[in-house]
C-alpha cells in the first residue's frame, strides 16, 4: 500500500478523522522520512497526532518525553481505545508505577509490542531506564511541551536541557520537538538545546479567532465570578489560581453558591486528582478550580471559559492556559482579574533566588503588566509576543476593540523615543529608556551616566508608566523591536529609522488604569451589606424604608415582640435597596438567616413586591454572595460539639481557648443564622430565674440586642457572661 494511504487509513481507522488539519500531514511526512522538526501549533491545533500517527507507522517504537502524568495517562487510555487487543500498543514509563507495572512496560517493549512509550524527563535519567532503552528499536523521540527546555519558557524543567546528551547514549533517531508557546528566544533556545538547528520548522498561526480576550480590575473577585458562572449555567470552565489555598477557598466558595465545582492542585493525593478531572470530563461538575498544571493535553474540546483568579506570571501561561477553552472551535471567553498588588506579590517571591533567575521573571513579568495594562487589541499583542503579524487595526473580539479607548496622535512621542534609541551606543530595555524620558533618576541611570544625557526628562510631562505604553505600541508598529539573544533591549527598525526621517500621522492610545489597592488573598470576608451598598452606591430607598419600619411595628405588636426582634435596622436597609422578592432573596440581607426570613419575612416581603410594582422600579440584577456560615474550624467544632452536648469547659480546653473567646465565636455563629441549643449547658450553669429574668428583659423590654444596654437595666446582679448567653439561647429561639 503506498505510504499515503496507509497513513490516511491510519487516520481514519484508529482517529476517525476524514482529513488532516493543517500542517499536520506535512509534519508527519517529513518524520517519517526521517527529518527533525520544530512544531509550534497553538493548543487545540492537533500536535499529539504529529507524533502518535507516525508512531503506528513507522517500525520500532516512538519515545515521547512529556512532563506530566495527567497527560500521559490521558493520551495512553486514548490510544489504548482504539487498539483491539491487549492494551500494549502504549504504555507510559513514570514513578506511579507499580514494580510489577514497570516488568510489563519493560517486557513489552523489548518484545516489540509497544508502538508508543511515554516517558517524563526524570525517568529518562535514570540509569536502568537508559539500558532498557538501549536495547529497543527507537522510530524517533518526541519532545512534548518543549518549551520547559528553555529558562524563557513559563515552564522550565532543568531536566529537559539533558535531553539531547540522552538520545545520544540511548541512540540518535529523528527529533520532533512540539510546544505550544514559543516567542522567537525559546523557538531558539530548543533548537540549540536539542542539537537540531537544522531542524524543519512548522509554524501555525497563534490566532484563535472564537476566543474573546478581557481583562478586568481586580475588585470582590470571587462575586464577580460568581455572577459571571451563573448567567453562563451549564457550560464547562476553567478557573486558575497560583496557589494551592485559594484553590480550596474558591471552590468551596463555588460550592455553597449553588455551582458544581471541584479543586485540583498538587497538594491532593493522586486518586483525588484523577477522580475530579474525570468527573470534569464527563461533566459530572461544570467547574474545575485549579492550578496551572491541570488542562496540559487533556482532551476537553468543549470548555467555554477559562477564567484567571490571579494574572499569570508570564505571556507564554496566559497563552496556553486561555488556549483550553474553545478547542471546538467554538466560543471561549478568557477572563483574567489583574492588580499590581499581585505583580508585587510576585516581585517579593523572586527576591533570594539567582540574580539570573529574578532577571529573566522580572523581565516576563513586565511583558504580563504591559499586557494586562494595555488600551491595544490584545489579540494584535499576543501575536506580535510570539511574533507574528495580526493585519487588522481591531479583532473585535477583545474588550479593547468592544470598548475602545480615546486615541491621540502620537507621532511626537514616537520620534522622542526613537532619537533617544538611536543617540545611545548601546541598548537597553523598555523601563530604562521610560526612565530617562520621564526624568527618574535612580541607580541604574546613574551608574550608565543617563542623568547627564540631553534626553534625560526630556519628556517629564508625562509618566514613566506612560512612556512604557508608547515604546509597546512602537513594538507592535515594528518601529521598534527586541533583541533576541539579550531578550528585552530594545533596537530601532529600518521602518523606524525611515518614521524619523518621514514622520507620519500615528494613533496611539493611553493605557488603562488598575486600582492599586485591589484585593489581598487573605482579606476579610465582606459583609452582604457592605457588598449590596457597593452595589447601589451606599443609599437605598428612603420611602421604602419607612413604610417597613411601620410594618415592623405593626407586626411586632400583633407577634409582641420587640420591633429589633423582628429584622433589624440594617436589615430593613439592604431590603430597601436589594428589593427581595422570595424568602432567598431575603436570606442575602444583614442579620437575615433562613429561620428568621421563614418566619418574619412573607409580609415584607408582599410590601416590597407591590412598592416595586406600583412605582415601575427596576431591581438590581447583582446579587450578593454567599458565604460559608464560617471559615474557621473552630466555629465548625464548636456546632458539632453543642449538637453532642460537650460541655463549654471542654470545647474550649478541646481548642485552647478561653471562655470569653468560645462565647465570642458562638455569637458569631448564630447572628449567621446558625441556631445553637445550649440549653443543657444554661441549666448547669444559670438558676432558673437568673434566665427567666434576662429572657423577659430581651423579649418585652429591650430596644435592641445590646449587652451594654441589658447590664444596665438589669442592674450589677448579672455578669456579662450570664446576659451573653441567655441572649445566645432567646436569638436562637425567638429571633432567628
Amino acid at each position: 500500500m503506498e505510504r499515503r494511504e496507509l497513513i490516511r487509513e491510519k487516520l481514519k481507522d484508529f482517529f476517525g478523522y476524514d482529513s488532516f488539519k493543517g500542517d499536520q500531514e506535512r509534519i508527519i511526512t517529513h518524520l517519517i522520512d526521517g527529518g527533525d522538526a520544530f512544531v509550534l501549533m497553538p493548543t487545540g491545533g492537533g500536535k499529539s497526532l504529529c507524533y502518535q500517527l507516525p508512531a503506528l507507522v513507522m517500525e520500532g517504537t516512538a519515545i515521547v518525553i512529556s512532563p506530566l502524568i495527567a497527560l500521559m495517562k490521558n493520551q495512553v487510555d486514548l490510544l489504548r481505545s482504539f487498539e483491539a487487543g491487549t492494551g500494549s500498543l502504549a504504555h507510559f514509563l513514570n514513578s506511579s508505577l507499580s514494580r510489577q507495572q514497570i516488568d510489563e512496560v519493560r517486557s513489552d517493549l523489548l518484545s516489540g509490542r509497544t508502538k508508543i512509550l511515554y516517558v517524563a524527563p526524570e525517568s529518562l535519567t535514570k540509569d536502568e531506564n537508559v539500558s532498557l532503552l538501549r536495547g529497543v528499536k527507537i522510530s524517533f523521540y518526541a519532545v512534548d511541551e518543549a518549551h520547559c527546555i528553555s529558562e524563557w519558557g513559563h515552564d522550565f524543567r532543568p531536566e529537559y536541557r539533558r535531553i539531547r546528551s540522552l538520545v545520544d547514549t540511548i541512540g540518535r533517531a529523528p527529533i520532533i520537538a512540539l510546544t505550544a508557546t514559543a516567542t522567537p528566544k525559546v523557538q531558539s533556545d530548543i533548537l540549540k538545546t536539542l542539537g537540531i538547528a537544522g531542524a524543519k520548522v512548522f509554524k501555525s498561526s497563534f490566532n484563535r479567532p472564537n476566543l474573546v480576550y478581557e481583562i478586568r480590575d481586580k475588585q470582590d473577585p470571587e462575586k464577580d465570578i460568581i455572577k459571571y458562572i451563573h448567567q453562563n449555567g451549564g457550560k464547562s470552565g476553567i478557573v486558575y489560581c497560583l496557589s494551592r489555598k485559594k484553590v480550596e477557598e474558591l471552590s468551596s466558595l463555588l460550592c455553597i453558591n449553588g455551582i458544581k465545582a471541584l479543586p485540583y492542585h498538587a497538594g491532593l493525593d493522586a486518586r483525588t486528582r484523577a477522580e475530579n478531572q474525570d468527573k470534569f470530563l464527563m461533566e459530572e461538575v461544570n467547574v474545575i478550580v485549579a492550578t496551572i498544571a491541570f488542562g496540559m493535553g487533556i482532551d476537553k474540546p468543549d470548555v467555554r471559559f477559562v477564567i484567571h483568579y490571579d494574572i499569570p506570571k508570564s505571556i507564554e501561561s496566559y497563552y496556553q492556559e486561555t488556549g483550553r477553552a474553545g478547542r471546538d472551535g467554538r466560543e471561549g471567553e478568557c477572563i483574567a482579574y489583574y492588580s499590581y498588588s499581585d505583580i508585587r506579590k510576585f516581585e517579593k517571591f523572586m527576591q533570594g533566588k539567582p540574580i539570573a533567575e529574578q532577571e529573566i521573571s522580572r523581565q516576563l513579568l513586565s511583558e504580563v503588566v504591559a499586557y494586562a495594562e494595555s488600551s491595544q487589541c490584545r489579540r494584535k499583542l499576543l501575536l506580535n509576543y510570539f511574533g507574528e503579524d495580526y493585519g487588522h487595526p481591531s479583532c473585535g473580539a477583545c474588550d479593547n476593540c468592544l470598548h475602545p479607548r480615546p486615541t491621540f496622535d502620537g507621532r511626537e512621542e514616537m520620534q522622542l523615543v526613537l532619537r533617544l534609541v538611536e543617540s545611545l551606543p548601546e541598548h537597553f530595555k523598555t523601563d530604562h529608556l521610560a526612565n530617562i524620558l520621564s526624568g527618574v533618576n535612580n541607580s541604574m541611570i546613574s551608574s550608565f551616566k543617563h542623568n547627564k544625557l540631553e534626553f534625560f526628562g526630556k519628556g517629564s510631562a508625562h509618566s514613566d508608566k506612560f512612556w512604557c505604553t508608547v515604546i509597546h505600541q512602537g513594538l507592535t508598529l515594528h518601529l521598534l523591536e527586541k533583541e533576541i539573544e539579550t531578550y528585552g533591549l530594545i533596537y530601532a527598525t529600518p521602518a523606524g529609522r525611515e518614521f524619523l526621517e518621514h514622520p507620519y500621522e500615528l494613533q496611539l492610545v493611553e493605557d488603562r488604569q488598575f486600582s492599586k489597592n485591589a484585593s489581598e488573598e487573605d482579606e476579610d470576608e465582606e459583609t452582604a451589606a457592605a457588598a449590596a451598598a457597593a452595589i447601589s452606591g451606599g443609599g437605598g430607598d428612603s420611602t421604602l424604608l419607612a413604610m417597613l419600619k411601620d410594618l415592623r411595628k405593626s407586626q411586632a405588636h400583633k407577634l409582641g415582640l420587640q420591633p429589633w426582634i423582628i429584622f433589624g435596622d440594617p436589615s430593613l436597609e439592604d431590603m430597601t435597596i436589594l428589593y427581595p422578592f422570595s424568602i432567598e432573596d431575603l436570606q442575602k440581607c444583614q442579620g437575615v438567616g433562613e429561620g428568621k426570613a421563614r418566619k418574619f419575612g412573607a409580609p415584607f416581603i408582599d410590601l416590597i413586591r407591590r412598592y416595586v410594582e406600583e412605582n415601575e422600579i427596576t431591581r438590581p440584577d447583582d446579587f450578593v454572595v454567599k458565604s460559608a456560615p464560617t471559615k474557621s474550624e473552630n466555629k465548625i467544632f464548636i456546632i458539632k460539639s453543642v449538637d453532642r452536648r460537650m460541655s463549654f469547659e471542654d470545647i474550649a480546653s478541646a481548642r485552647d481557648m478561653e471562655m470569653e473567646d468560645l462565647v465570642s465565636e458562638m455569637e458569631s455563629i448564630v447572628a449567621t443564622g446558625t441556631k445553637l441549643n445550649i440549653d443543657y449547658e444554661i441549666r448547669e450553669t444559670l438558676d432558673d430565674e437568673v434566665v427567666d429574668e434576662i429572657y423577659d428583659y430581651f423579649k418585652n423590654e429591650a430596644e435592641s440586642d445590646s449587652v451594654e444596654d441589658a447590664i444596665k437595666a438589669l442592674g450589677a446582679d448579672y455578669d456579662d457572661l450570664e446576659i451573653r448567653l441567655v441572649r445566645i439561647k432567646f436569638l436562637c429561639e425567638i429571633a432567628s
